[in-house]
């Protein structure tokens, strides 16, 4: 089965779009199937039937894209859980992770007993509330995020940290597996000097171990949280809703000896 970011050779009504850089991704000659980029989430090198290089150069804040004030509009609920999507979350910590699409990183993530909720979006960059066409244009300096809500008496930060370090190789840079583009770097986005002590010491423990397995050091971002913009609602808990949809998660088979404190 081809992946999400294939496209069959034999697909002539791709070829046959004739309206290049149209806001509507179904617009052509031929007729795509249904809400074709949104479904399959093509990757960089398709842009609304058009097609440009994949980016792996980060943009200067001058020269990103401009954005708009409006946040993207998201459901109240999560699709999972039915808690609150959108905070405030009392009693409740946030992180921030990027580790590839963010389809297959949210369901990680929602399934791990303790998180209250997650959402998809964008952070790391410059534009305020992009859209999802203009984060794979890499002129944002996005990732593709997710955030989540946890719960300290129930999972700790070094278990979502744990995760983090072992569904994804952090040590590819601009890229996660045929995934290329500055939105699937990987990257920590940290709430407190607590969280960024913590990450900070993980890759420390954790990079000579993926370098004697054989891989290199771990280019992974870990910085103070930026603005968290929410992404689409269509992105918003994909996996729920269309669960034969593309996944990009992989490990590097290596395990991360963090602790797995559940309590605070």
């Amino acid at each position: 089965m081809q992946g999400a970011c294939q496209v069959p050779s034999s697909s002539g009504w791709l070829s046959s779009i004739g309206a290049f850089g149209s806001s509507n991704p179904d617009v052509g000659s031929a007729s795509a199937p249904p809400g074709f980029l949104r479904a399959l989430k093509l990757r960089p090198g398709y842009h609304q039937g058009m097609l440009f290089s994949k980016k792996s150069d980060l943009p200067s804040a001058d020269r990103a894209l401009p954005g708009r004030p409006h946040r993207m509009t998201v459901p109240s609920k999560h699709f999972v859980l039915g808690t609150p999507l959108i905070p405030p979350f009392p009693g409740k910590e946030l992180a921030i992770f990027a580790m590839g699409c963010f389809w297959g990183v949210e369901r990680k993530f929602w399934e791990i007993p303790g998180v209250y909720s997650t959402s998809v979006g964008y952070s790391g960059g410059f534009t305020p509330n992009p859209t999802y066409e203009e984060v794979c244009s890499g002129k944002t300096g996005h990732t593709e995020a997710v955030q989540v809500a946890f719960d300290p008496t129930q999972v700790s930060y070094e278990t979502l940290l744990k995760l983090f370090w072992e569904n994804h190789d952090p040590t590819q840079g601009m890229r996660q597996g045929n995934d290329a583009g500055t939105q699937y770097r990987s990257a920590l986005y940290t709430f407190s000097p607590e969280q960024r002590q913590l990450a900070q010491s993980s890759r420390a423990t954790f990079e000579p171990i993926l370098v004697k397995a054989g891989y290199g050091d771990i280019t992974t971002e870990i910085a103070e949280a930026k603005p968290y913009y929410f992404a689409e609602e269509y992105h918003q808990q994909y996996l729920a809703k269309n669960p034969n949809g593309y996944c990009g998660v992989g490990g590097t088979g290596v395990s991360c000896p963090i602790g797995l404190r559940i309590a605070g």
